[in-house]
């Protein structure tokens, strides 16, 4: 059984619900959940915000954290994913930020460098995950390890 499989399996049997805040993965999280029939018994919301004006304009990441951290950081991960389970009223908010390449790293910031958060109420991890690969590699990546936090606060 594939990962977004018993994830589905083990939000509907726990009678939880889902949001999304994509960014570097570019909605391939919420591709892979809703090729699951029935996803929408629990995923009720993706939003892909790729820009930093969409992250201000859709999921009110303040425009001052992203100056000083940058979009691609823990503390924008955490506001993204928290925002998206507000905004969408969800017991579980995803987010990923991150930077697929093969353009656009730099030393403190390479290609690959990605944050993944999960936010629960009272609760928000996140991950700092060093990818490697194509530009599809690493999306793919990126959401295997998004599925995998999921499933380990689930279990």
């Amino acid at each position: 059984m594939r990962l977004e499989e018993k994830i589905s399996q083990m939000l509907i049997k726990q009678k939880k619900t889902l949001s999304l805040a994509e960014s570097c993965s570019g909605g391939l999280l919420s591709h892979r959940l809703t090729n699951i029939p029935g996803a929408t018994a629990f995923l009720k919301a993706a939003l892909v915000v790729y820009s930093n004006e969409a992250k201000t304009k859709l999921l009110k990441v303040p425009a001052p954290l992203i100056q000083k951290h940058g979009a691609v950081s823990e503390p924008v991960a955490a506001v993204l994913a928290k925002q998206a389970r507000l905004l969408f009223k969800t017991d579980f908010g995803v987010s990923i930020t991150g930077i697929a390449g093969p353009g656009g790293g730099s030393i403190r910031k390479p290609v690959g460098l990605t944050f993944i958060a999960l936010s629960a109420p009272g609760k928000t991890v996140c991950l700092k995950c060093r990818l490697v690969g194509t530009r599809s590699r690493i999306k793919k990546q990126a959401t295997d390890k998004a599925l995998r936090l999921l499933n380990d606060f689930l279990k």
